[in-house]
């Protein structure tokens, strides 16, 4: 029985015990390459997927999933949707979606990057270590290099008539560099993320780690103070995604996000304006519906300072009366549904890096934090995180520093944006896909000697 059949008789069985339901397929395929020192270290290609059973019985919305995608499974799951419903105490809104008018075409399926033959895959990651090695004499070691490829492809249907399908793929290649200086060690990080391989030269993936890393030998903390702080694109698109449950409705609506209330009010710069937006052609959370089956839209969150909206699914969104903004997600077949962003990035500005620099006399240019994890509460916005980066004087990079803390809020973080930049650029997919321009704040705490 093939997958579409599977779905068709779990729903036409599944309507004898429930009054409506919704199957979510999942298929996951990737590809995993790790070179160390001209040799193949890592190699391996694994497929998954499940299905998971919505179903309402008694107003109750029960959960079920499976691996086994055949008919063996198809009894089992339903019962277990079932019971599973029984036993839930909150009835909290949660529906099954009667579908959109209509839904936008995207094609993000990229056929060329499946059909690279896994050989050159190979050689494309040796030859980013390789090249690693010419470009300094202090490239002393390559602490990891490699290639990642994946593919997902879902499939929602329900008894309400909704009936979606979506596939898409892309890679990853990265290399972290070791250089050393006498006694002076420093690392230094170089990747793409990308649909077309012929786009990225192995090249570029290297001497951007090589030169991350050279650039920081000699460095020293900078003394405590509050400077005026330049935040790299892909470090401000690293904080904007630790905090991004502060824009979840449902966050909000459990007094878990400090924007509870806050829409319509001015929240951000002026000069800031915060878009989600699904249907972004070079995006790796593009999709024209999202797990609820909801068409998706180009929204903008904040809108020059001002917040507009917060991401709702349906449950959310019934609870105070407007529609869903396309927002339901699921991290896998396994979850319940919940709420998270698409392609959700700062708009980029019309500044230049070196036009943001030059009217600095003394500042920070922040590169690399680590701690996003432990190191921030997002409920209060607080922040303090190890990082390091450059000092600035008069305009231009004086010199690297590092052993330094940055610390603050990340909603008094917002307000205090001055410029913009024009670089926009994102970080790794995960759940949705970050990105940001170099952004400059009017003064940061800076804790180091």
């Amino acid at each position: 029985m093939d997958n579409i059949k599977l779905i068709d008789e779990i729903l036409t069985r599944g309507k004898t015990k429930m009054k409506e339901l919704e199957t979510y397929l999942v298929k996951n395929k990737s590809i995993e390459i790790g070179v160390f020192k001209g040799e193949l270290d890592k190699y391996s290609i694994s497929e998954s997927g499940g299905l998971s059973l919505r179903g309402i019985a008694n107003e109750k919305m029960g959960y079920a999933y499976t691996e086994k995608l055949d008919e063996s499974s198809i009894d089992m799951l339903i019962e277990d949707a079932f019971e599973n419903g029984r036993y839930i105490d909150i009835v909290d809104g949660d529906e099954i979606f009667n579908g959109s008018p209509e839904y936008g075409e995207i094609n993000v399926y990229n056929s060329s990057l499946t059909a690279v033959p896994i050989e050159d895959k190979i050689e494309f990651a040796k030859n980013i270590e390789k090249f690693a090695y010419t470009l300094d004499n202090r490239v002393v070691a390559v602490q990891n290099c490699g290639y990642q490829e994946f593919e997902q492809e879902k499939m929602l249907k329900n008894t309400n008539g909704v009936d979606l399908h979506h596939k898409q793929n892309g890679g990853l290649a990265y290399i972290s560099v070791v250089v050393k200086d006498g006694d002076d060690t420093k690392t230094g990080i170089g990747y793409r993320v990308f649909s077309n391989l012929s786009t990225i030269d192995s090249k570029d993936i290297a001497k951007d780690a090589v030169d991350e890393a050279i650039s920081m030998l000699g460095a020293t903390p900078i003394k405590t103070g509050d400077y005026p702080t330049v935040i790299k694109n892909k470090i401000f698109a690293d904080l904007l995604e630790a905090f991004t449950s502060v824009f979840s409705a449902d966050s909000a609506q459990k007094g878990l996000s400090l924007l509870k209330d806050k829409v319509g009010e001015e929240i951000a710069t002026p000069v800031l304006t915060l878009v989600d937006n699904p249907l972004l052609e070079e995006g790796f959370a593009t999709s024209s519906f999202d797990d609820e089956g909801t068409s998706t839209k180009y929204k903008k969150v904040i809108d020059k300072g001002v917040l507009k909206t917060l991401l709702h699914n349906w449950r959310t969104a019934k609870k105070e009366g407007i529609e869903s903004t396309g927002n339901g997600s699921r991290t896998s077949y396994k979850s319940t549904l919940a709420i998270s962003p698409s392609n959700f990035y700062v708009e980029k500005g019309e500044t230049s890096f070196d036009d943001i620099i030059k009217d600095i006399d003394i500042g920070v240019y922040i590169i690399s934090v680590a701690g996003l994890h432990s190191g921030l509460n997002p409920v209060s916005g607080d922040f303090s995180l190890s990082a390091y980066g450059y000092e600035i004087l008069n305009g231009k990079i004086n010199r690297p520093i590092n052993q330094i803390t940055i610390a603050g809020n990340f909603f008094e973080l917002l307000k205090n944006i001055e410029v913009i930049g024009d670089d926009l650029k994102f970080g790794f997919p995960g759940n949705g896909y970050f990105g940001s321009p170099t952004v400059k704040v009017k003064s940061l705490s800076i804790a180091g000697e």
